[in-house]
């Protein structure tokens, strides 16, 4: 087994302990924590494989995340409860959304690649915040969680951390599995170098915007998580400085690597999490660690365990 997946079983592992130690140290709220970081990770992990395997800086990332939260709320708010519509709707929505901006950006490329997906996303936050129905600026509340029947019980929250941790673990694989097929092999080689692809028979048009169309899949499903996780959903879950705090997660984690978005999400949360409590001005202590790691390890995180930054 390589080293890098060595890390990702390590990780998932930590992480699968939190339940018991939470329980036996009588602190529920890490339940809560490192159930957002999971789903901050899944959301990271998505934008990884675009920016990381694609090069493909999208700065509109957060849509998704928006799209899959009220595709939860909106159901919910008409009292559809069942949360197998919700989140396969979550997952469609995003992935049909991120289609079509794809299918435009990704024509496109630097600095217009980044201005269209930020322009998209900002539309979308500006219809959410129009629409007075589902809240408008204030946002709504969720009437109830995505409900299962007698399968599961998101209510339950050492339930409902375990099956964001598989998710987690599924779409670490899934990604996994596409970056090393020769699909991800093909969206790798165009982030190198488009003209050789396009010299040795690959258009990476094809490739890349299904790529994309995952990615704002899998994000959805994150969205989706995010508002059974806060119980209410507002249009900031589309801001563009979400889209930034999930891109710094990718860097700060290590871009290119299956470990770096878990890294980047939990090391960022926790901590926004503990500065937050040491000081009203934590934000000037989080920004030059944060400009440190950025400027001394440039793989990020990840690189402190693979030898190259990246899986190989």
């Amino acid at each position: 087994m390589k080293r890098g997946t060595w890390v990702v079983v390590l990780l998932l592992l930590l992480l699968a302990a939190v339940p018991p130690l939470a329980a036996i140290f009588n602190e529920p709220f890490y339940l809560d924590l490192f159930r957002r970081i999971m789903i901050f990770a899944i959301a990271a992990a998505s934008l990884n494989l675009i920016l990381g395997y694609g090069g493909m800086v999208s700065f509109g990332h957060a849509a998704y995340l928006g799209i899959g939260g009220y595709a939860v709320g909106i159901l919910s708010h008409y009292g559809i409860d069942n949360g197998v519509l919700q989140w396969l709707l979550a997952i469609g929505a995003s992935a049909l959304v991120a289609c079509v901006i794809g299918a435009i950006s990704i024509r496109t490329s630097g600095i217009y690649f980044i201005m269209i997906t930020l322009a998209f996303t900002q539309m979308l936050y500006y219809l959410g915040v129009s629409i007075e129905e589902f809240g408008g600026d204030d946002g709504m509340r969720l009437t109830m969680k995505s409900q299962f029947g007698g399968l599961l019980d998101l209510n339950n929250a050492t339930l409902f951390y375990y099956v964001v941790l598989a998710i987690l673990a599924l779409v670490a694989l899934l990604i996994h599995r596409l970056v090393h097929s020769r699909f991800g092999m093909v969206i790798r080689a165009a982030r190198s170098n488009e003209v050789r692809t396009h010299a040795i028979g690959f258009s990476p048009y094809g490739y890349r915007l299904v790529a994309f169309v995952i990615s704002g899949a899998i994000c959805g499903l994150a969205g989706a998580l995010f508002a059974n996780q806060t119980g209410f959903l507002t249009p900031d879950f589309m801001h563009w400085t979400r889209s930034g705090e999930i891109m710094f997660m990718v860097i700060l984690g290590g871009i290119g690597t299956t470990a770096g978005p878990v890294l980047g999400a939990a090391v960022l949360l926790l901590l926004e999490d503990r500065l937050s409590a040491l000081t009203a001005h934590w934000q000037i202590i989080l920004g030059p660690f944060l400009i440190l790691v950025v400027l001394f390890a440039r793989r990020g995180l990840a690189g402190l365990f693979l030898r190259e930054g990246r899986d190989g």
